[in-house]
């Protein structure tokens, strides 16, 4: 069955039903299974766009603050399953999950009546280590991506190398130091607690915006198609490592 990229969303637990998410959650179910349908001789999944196996990894961090699991499927359709008690994150990894075509469940509970801090840097902790156990030896990869996102007044270019070496360099300017309950001082701090378990050094620029909700969006859907190409395989590169070193890991 062939389905639009760009139709599949996220399950975000804690909004408001209406009959566009209905729709959306009644597609996932019925079209997500086909992209993980084949396998492997060893029962490993196959991903049915690259014919390659799927690069899936699963981590799990569990503190006395928080406890998170994370699953991505790099080689996916952008379905995502975000159940975090941090409203304003699950809308922002719906937007990493649809843009970077990334197979995404986020489960998470945390010390929010303390704040949100330590829910979203281990979200992001976990995230980033999962990222980085699914891509492997990072053998083929474009290793590189790069884009920069437009919504209505605000603009954001991203740059980013998934080099193994963690580095983040974040120039934002958001007026509001809250999006609903979400402190916007987190963002960067995602960011970075990303880059740190993930291997990414990761450029941030805000080029233009008024409205922060916009800025923030902005910034998440221009670093998920700027991931989305560093993830996907270069056929020139006939699997090799993109590096002159020959390793893109830091092991």
């Amino acid at each position: 069955m062939l389905v639009a990229h760009q139709n599949l969303r996220c399950n975000v637990r804690g909004h408001a039903s209406t009959s566009r998410t209905a729709r959306r959650v009644l597609l996932v179910a019925a079209t997500a299974a086909p992209a993980q349908a084949a396998h492997a001789a060893n029962g490993a999944p196959v991903s049915s766009y690259t014919g390659k196996p799927a690069r899936v990894a699963t981590v799990k961090r569990k503190t006395k603050e928080t406890e998170v699991e994370v699953t991505i499927n790099l080689d996916g359709t952008g379905v995502c399953v975000a159940e975090t008690p941090v409203g304003f994150l699950n809308h922002m990894l719906d937007q990493i999950s649809s843009h970077g075509l990334f197979d995404l469940t986020v489960k998470a509970t945390g010390d929010t009546w303390i704040d949100d801090h330590h829910t979203v840097e281990d979200i992001a902790l976990a995230l980033g280590g999962a990222m980085s156990q699914a891509l492997g030896d990072r053998k083929g990869i474009h290793r590189f991506g790069e884009f920069s996102a437009p919504l209505d007044e605000a603009l954001t270019h991203v740059v980013l190398d998934l080099s193994g070496r963690p580095h983040l360099s974040c120039d934002l300017t958001i007026p509001a130091q809250r999006i609903g309950n979400f402190d916007t001082e987190l963002v960067e701090h995602f960011f970075m607690s990303f880059s740190n378990t993930s291997g990414t050094t990761l450029h941030i620029r805000q080029l233009a915006g008024k409205n922060s909700h916009h800025i923030v969006e902005a910034t998440f859907k221009a670093f998920a198609r700027a991931l989305r190409k560093a993830c996907e395989y270069d056929e020139r590169r006939a699997g090799q490592i993109a590096s002159s070193k020959g390793v893109l890991t830091q092991k």
